[in-house]
């Protein structure tokens, strides 16, 4: 188990607070929480598992934000949230069953997926966006999207960045809704996949709690920030900022 300092402690703390607030801005606050708990000197499972955790609670106020937009999705609910919970304990247990040097090999190409995702989000939404606008209402057929939002879970519970983008993609292409109504549903998949595989992790003797408690704290302030400057600042401009300093990372993490 990585033993952090006060010092430790606290640059986890800022770098949660930092994803907190990319996160409600643009996305991919994992690429930064994650990596900088590696640079600590916490184990890349270790890493995150902590980061997971500590992370988890943040989905519960988006979803929260959209529940009225959630209204009439019961069907949808019933059928999808208990596989991404499923599935996202199944990424769980992957994640702890490859062991830590073979994750941290994956861990370079994981972000580069990261920021793919990160790159495709504007034109993959308005993709979204103009087939929702173009279909009309229908219930029905819809039982198919279980197989990809399986798959997606199993990517979150795993590692799990950019997996709103998966899910926005998966669900714009197999329903015919409202796009707020989409995105809805997608924070709802999220809060699902991340809450059941954080409390997974809960017992698998791999969260680092002291960064995990500080980061929680962190990341919910920095949260409540980004939300309070979403629209002040581009979050296209953001979400490429991030997605460079995600390569340099990968590169990073393939260099050592």
């Amino acid at each position: 188990m990585a033993d952090l300092s006060l010092l430790d402690l606290a640059l986890a703390g800022l770098a949660a607070i930092a994803g907190g607030a990319v996160n409600a801005m643009a996305g991919g606050g994992t690429l930064i929480t994650f990596p900088a708990l590696t640079a600590l000197g916490v184990p890349a499972t270790q890493a995150n598992v902590t980061n997971t955790v500590a992370l988890s609670p943040g989905y519960l106020g988006g979803t929260w934000a959209q529940r009225r937009d959630l209204d009439g999705q019961g069907r949808r609910l019933r059928m999808l949230v208990p596989v991404a919970m499923v599935c996202g304990v199944l990424g769980g247990l992957l994640l702890l069953a490859t062991g830590d040097a073979l994750f941290r090999d994956l861990v370079p190409y994981l972000i580069l997926l990261a920021v793919a995702l990160l790159f495709v989000q504007d034109p993959l939404k308005r993709w979204v966006s103009g087939r929702l606008a173009r279909a009309g209402r229908d219930p029905h057929g819809e039982g198919w999207v279980a197989a990809p939002t399986a798959l997606a879970s199993v990517y979150g519970g795993y590692f799990g960045a950019g997996l709103g983008i998966m899910f926005m993609g998966v669900l714009g292409a197999a329903l015919h809704d409202s796009l707020a109504r989409v995105n809805a549903l997608k924070q709802a998949l999220s809060l699902a996949v991340n809450i059941s595989a954080a409390v997974f992790f809960l017992f698998s003797g791999e969260v680092v709690w002291s960064a995990a408690a500080v980061m929680a704290v962190g990341a919910l302030a920095g949260g409540v920030a980004g939300g309070r400057v979403a629209g002040r600042v581009s979050d296209r401009v953001l979400r490429r900022i991030v997605a460079t300093a995600g390569i340099a990372i990968a590169i990073a993490f393939l260099a050592t």
